[in-house]
C-alpha cells in the first residue's frame, strides 16, 4: 500500500508538477490553504506532511505547530521560498524534519521522503528502554524525559539525538558522524538543523549542572553526564 502524503501548496502549477512526480510512488492527498488542510489531517492519517510557508488562511509555520500539537512523530517536511537563516530555525524549531528552499530537485525530496518514512516505520522494541540521564528519565520509545514526573515531550528527531548522546556518552561525536548517522547527510543546512536541536536540548537539561553538551571546536560534541 503507498503512504500517504498531505502536501500544502497554493501555487497550482508547482503542486501539479511536484504532486504528478510524487504520485508515482506515494498517495498524495493536495490542498491549497493551511486551514483546509489541518482539517483533514485532524479527520484522517498521513504518513507524512510537505508543507509550502506561505499559504492563504493558515501558513506553513502555524500549520506545522498545529499538527505538531496533535502528533508529534509524523515527519514534516518544509518547502518554501523564504530564504532566510530565521526562517529555516524557526520552521526546525517548531519541529519540521527539513526545509527545502524552492527550487527544489524532485530527486532529492523524494530522497529525503524516503529516509524519513523509513524511521518512521521503524517498530517499537517491547523492553523498556527508559534510562537516567542526571536526574532525568529519558524514554527513546515515546520521545519523552522526565523529571520530578514533568514530562517533556521531545520531537522524533530529538529523541534520536539524544539516543545518539547517551549511547556514546562522555565521548566526543564528530558533526559528520551525528549528520550522516540521523539526517543521511552531512552538509551546511543540515549542520544547521542540527544545531537548532542541541540548543533545544541544551534548554531542557540546564537545570541539572551535571549535564552538558559540550561543543568541540571544528569537531562535533560530546555529553557529559553522570
Amino acid at each position: 500500500m503507498k503512504k500517504r502524503i498531505l502536501y500544502v501548496e497554493d501555487d497550482n502549477t508547482l503542486a501539479f508538477l511536484t504532486a504528478d512526480n510524487l504520485e508515482q510512488y506515494y498517495e498524495v492527498v493536495h490542498f491549497t490553504n493551511g486551514k483546509d488542510a489541518f482539517d483533514a489531517f485532524k479527520k484522517e492519517d498521513y504518513d507524512l506532511c510537505i508543507l509550502d510557508v506561505m499559504l492563504p488562511q493558515m501558513d506553513g509555520f502555524e500549520l506545522a505547530a498545529a499538527i505538531r500539537a496533535i502528533n508529534i512523530e509524523v515527519p514534516i517536511i518544509f518547502l518554501s521560498a523564504k530564504t532566510l537563516k530565521e526562517d529555516r530555525i524557526k520552521g526546525l524549531k517548531l519541529g519540521a524534519d527539513d526545509y527545502l528552499v524552492k527550487p527544489y530537485s524532485i530527486e532529492e525530496l523524494i530522497l529525503k521522503i524516503e529516509v524519513f518514512l523509513q524511521r518512521s516505520q521503524k517498530q517499537p522494541t517491547i523492553k523498556n528502554n527508559t534510562c537516567t540521564v542526571g536526574s532525568f528519565t529519558f524514554d527513546p520509545d515515546n520521545y519523552v524525559v522526565i523529571k520530578n514526573g514533568e514530562s517533556t515531550q521531545l520531537t522524533e528527531r530529538e529523541s534520536a539525538l539524544l539516543k545518539l548522546f547517551i549511547d556514546n556518552k562522555n565521548t566526543i561525536l564528530k558533526r559528520e558522524k551525528i549528520l550522516t548517522e540521523l539526517w543521511g547527510t552531512d552538509d551546511y543546512f543540515m549542520g544547521r538543523s542540527m544545531d537548532v536541536f542541541i540548543s533545544r536540548l541544551r534548554k531542557i537539561f540546564r537545570e541539572d549542572e551535571s549535564i552538558r553538551i559540550e561543543n568541540i571546536p571544528r569537531i562535533g560534541f560530546k555529553l557529559i553526564a553522570p
